[in-house]
Parts: C-alpha cells; sequence; structure tokens
C-alpha cells in the first residue's frame, strides 16, 4: 500500500519509526548507533557515494527526530552532510543557443556577464553575473535557463542561500517554517524537527498515573491523508496508541470564523490569524499590517485553550499536516495551550512503531465542528466560514470583500498591493501552503484530489451552522 509521495518521505518515516520504536521500550539510547545500519543495512542500499556516507546522514536525520539543535530557534533546519548533490545553479546558456546575429542578450546584460566563443555559442561568467534574468528573457530561443536548486526554488520568502561550500543556508529571520523546502529537496537534506519523542514521554507518562489525559486535537485536512484507510480507523488507532480523547481542530475553526467575522465587521477590514506561516511573513515583511492581522488565536490554539479551562488535567497534542504550527507552539500566546505538536508523517511512524494496523479496527467517530470549520483545510474555506459567520452574527449590511490567497506567492502580492492602496478587500485569508493546509509539507500525500474530499468530509458534518456548533462550548 502507498502511505506517502516520495522515496525521501519514506526514509525520512523510517528513522522515524526506529527512533519512536526504541523510545516506546526505553532502549533508544542504548541503540541509538545501530539506527543507522538498521536503515541502511548494506554497500546496495544507497544511492550515495558510498554506505558509510549514507549512514552518517542518517545519523543526522536521527538528531532531528529526536528534536534537532536546542540551539537553533528554527523548527526547520539543512543536514549538511546531505547537501552536496546539487549543481551549482543560477543562470545557465543551454545547447539551444544558435549563436544568433543579434545577441540580445549580451546588449541587455549590464554587467557585461555574457561572452561568444568563436562558434559564436553564448557563456555566462558566473563571477560577474548578479541573477537578474534579463538575459533569459530577451532570448528568441529561450536558451538561457535559471537553474536554481530546488530548496531556494521553492522558498518564495528568500530564506535559503549558499555557503562557501555551496551548502544550503537558512535565513531565521526570513523563513517563516512553511517547509515547501522540506518536502521540495530531492535528497531530504533539509527537514523538520520532530517532537514525536515528546509525545511518546506523554503517553507513556499518562498510563502510568492519572495526573493527566492526552488529548490528539486533529486537523481537518485528516480528510485527505491515510487513504489506504477509513477516517474512523485513524481516530480508533489514536485511541489505541494511548490517546484519551480526539477532538477536531475543526470545531476551534468553528470559534475563530464566529470571532473572527464579529472582528471584521467592528474593524472593517483584516487578514486572518489561522496560518502561522503567513502571520510570520506578515511580520516580517509588513510589520506595518501586523495590528490588521486578527487578535484571534488559530484554531489550534483556541480549541486547546478552551479544552484546558474545561479540562485541568489535559495535555495536547496536535496533529496535522504543517511545520509551521510547531513553530508557531512555541510562541508565548501558545505554549501554555499546546504541549507538542507532530505531523501526519510523523503519527504514521507513531503507529507503524507500535505494529498497529489501522485498517484493522473498528471506525471511531469524529464529530465535533460544523462544514465551515471543517473546510479550512484548503484554501477559500476561510472566507467562506467568514462569510456565514457575518450572516450568523446578523451583520447583513457589511459586504465581504475577500481575497483568498493560495500559497505565499499571492499572499506576498495581496499584501503588497493592500500597502499600497490597489487592492480593493476587506479581508484577506492567506495560506502559505498551494492549496491551503492540505499541501503542508508534513502531508502523508499531496494530491490533486484532496480538495475534494475535504468539501466531502464538511458535508458529512452533523453541525451545518456555526452556531449549532460551537452552542455546545456554553
Amino acid at each position: 500500500m502507498r502511505k506517502f509521495d516520495t522515496k525521501v518521505q519514506y526514509l525520512k518515516y523510517k528513522v522515524l519509526r526506529e527512533v519512536a520504536r526504541l523510545a516506546w521500550d526505553d532502549t533508544l539510547l542504548d541503540n541509538i548507533l545501530d539506527i543507522p545500519k538498521t536503515i541502511i543495512p548494506g554497500k546496495h542500499s544507497t544511492m550515495r557515494c558510498c554506505v558509510y556516507k549514507e549512514r552518517a546522514i542518517v545519523a543526522d536525520r536521527v538528531h532531528l527526530a529526536m528534536g534537532g539543535d536546542p540551539n537553533n530557534p528554527n523548527v526547520i533546519e539543512v543536514i549538511e552532510t546531505a547537501c552536496d548533490e546539487c549543481p551549482m545553479g543560477g543562470y545557465e546558456v543551454t545547447n539551444a543557443c544558435r549563436g544568433c546575429l543579434a545577441h540580445r542578450c549580451e546588449d541587455v546584460c549590464k554587467k557585461g556577464a555574457i561572452t561568444f566563443d568563436h562558434n559564436h555559442v553564448a557563456h555566462i561568467d558566473k563571477s560577474k553575473c548578479v541573477g537578474c534574468g534579463a538575459c533569459a528573457k530577451v532570448c528568441p530561443y529561450t536558451a538561457i535557463v535559471n537553474r536554481m536548486r530546488p530548496c531556494q526554488n521553492a522558498c518564495k520568502v528568500k530564506a535559503i542561500s549558499m555557503n562557501e561550500e555551496q551548502v544550503a543556508v537558512i535565513n531565521n529571520d526570513k523563513c517563516i517554517a512553511c517547509g515547501a523546502c522540506v518536502y521540495q529537496c530531492p535528497f531530504g537534506a533539509i527537514m523538520d524537527k520532530s517532537f514525536l519523542l515528546d509525545v511518546i514521554d506523554l503517553l507513556k507518562q499518562s498510563e502510568r498515573n492519572t495526573k493527566y489525559q492526552v488529548y490528539a486535537v486533529v486537523a481537518p485536512s485528516v480528510s485527505s491523508q491515510f487513504t489506504y484507510a477509513k477516517l474512523g480507523q485513524v481516530i480508533t488507532g489514536l485511541k489505541e496508541i494511548g490517546f484519551h480523547t480526539v477532538v477536531e481542530a475543526a470545531l476551534g475553526a468553528d470559534m475563530v470564523a464566529y470571532a473572527e467575522s464579529q472582528e471584521l465587521a467592528e474593524k472593517g477590514f483584516l487578514t486572518s490569524s489561522c496560518c502561522p506561516a503567513f502571520v510570520q511573513y506578515v511580520h516580517n515583511a509588513h510589520p506595518d499590517l501586523e495590528p490588521y492581522v486578527s487578535h484571534n488565536l488559530s484554531p489550534m490554539a483556541t480549541i486547546a485553550r478552551y479544552i484546558k479551562q474545561s479540562d485541568p488535567k489535559a495535555k495536547i497534542v496536535f496533529i496535522g499536516p504543517c511545520t509551521a504550527k510547531k513553530a508557531e507552539a512555541r510562541k508565548e500566546r501558545v505554549k501554555p495551550y499546546i504541549d507538542a505538536v507532530i505531523t501526519f508523517e510523523e503519527l504514521q511512524a507513531l503507529f507503524d512503531s507500535r505494529d498497529l494496523d489501522i485498517t484493522t479496527l473498528a471506525e471511531g467517530v469524529l464529530d465535533n465542528a460544523s462544514y465551515y470549520g471543517r473546510i479550512f483545510a484548503r484554501c477559500g474555506g476561510l472566507a467562506d466560514a467568514v462569510a456565514e459567520g457575518l450572516k450568523e452574527h446578523g451583520y447583513d449590511d457589511f459586504e465581504l470583500k475577500a481575497t483568498s490567497c493560495d500559497g505565499i506567492e499571492e499572499c506576498k502580492l495581496a499584501l503588497l498591493k493592500y500597502s499600497k492602496g490597489v487592492l480593493d478587500v476587506n479581508f484577506i485569508e492567506g495560506m502559505a501552503c498551494k492549496g491551503g493546509c492540505i499541501g503542508g509539507a508534513g502531508c502523508l500525500t499531496h494530491g490533486v484530489k484532496d480538495k475534494a474530499e475535504v468539501d466531502r468530509y464538511g458535508k458529512e458534518a452533523y453541525e451545518k451552522t456555526i452556531s449549532d456548533a460551537i452552542s455546545v462550548l456554553k
């Protein structure tokens, strides 16, 4: 059965599974040095120059699976030993160059970086090239291409550069922890830190005493994941491995939509606060717009706060598709409510570390939220929920003019246009990942059918309005 999109994800999963398996048995520290040999058992198992380098890289993956560098505040880290297989990158002349007479590329280059050989074929001097791309734009044969490294191409906030050894370096002041580089790196040289050991520790301690109970708060995008099983079996599986209760983060989304729609009507303009990567981008690039970010906590933090207020014994683990949620959980406003965050990738490793085949389980029930809370998982869902919230509040005279930004590039453009006064909207829904949360770096799969799955899941909700869903909280 296919559980992952790529072999890189599968390798990451295997490391997480082995670390988790040993952690359950309290034998991790005793066997930590053997994990690379378990993952890479023989010389034919490697894609690198030798099995020894591959095992050294696996050792670095184990380090990240155990929480990574405690001195690095970023939840995204580079595995330097794995980052050596990409070409240098930049603008290059391909064999499509015809040695034409026009030489437009030479004329447009302000740095004198383009010369021609005796066959009139263009060449680019990398020491002079500044990467402006003007030459590529004017070439009639599109013979000049920009061979950016996959991580740099994936990072739309330009937080990744290369050091003198041509190893990727992440600028923590620019990074929004969206994880796009994690998913796009074809060698898995960039990874998100895992807090799986924290989750296992919580579950083990809750088994040993009754001082607290561990709640799983599950993101609505779960509806498009674990396609080999039924959603109800995933819910039962969570309880089988020790979670006391499973709650939909979508109920927190209902709470946020209801409050955020009222806030919008009162303030007249708002940007969403649900996507932590989007909120971080506003903080980094548009600090002048920070006052317009909704004051509401994200759905994750909102429902977690409610649970902890209702049950003082509660410990909360958020499970979703998002690497940026790991960063959000560390923020001062949020960390009192969230005890750990793991992704769907890590949940799969957790299931398999206990040899739990969820396809054999009975179906549990997950029915806390409304249709509108559940569709937060895809781009446009939040704007639809805010429109419903305005309606349920009775703001009939308020005209919602929303724009839903599908990916951080659209977010950047919308915020820039609004700051320049050329975007006529009163609500900006920012989703850093393409497609919304269903495109998160921590997803098992990133399929085109995910949006339809989210809508189908939303329509299965017992509560049909936001008011009905949150009425149980009063």
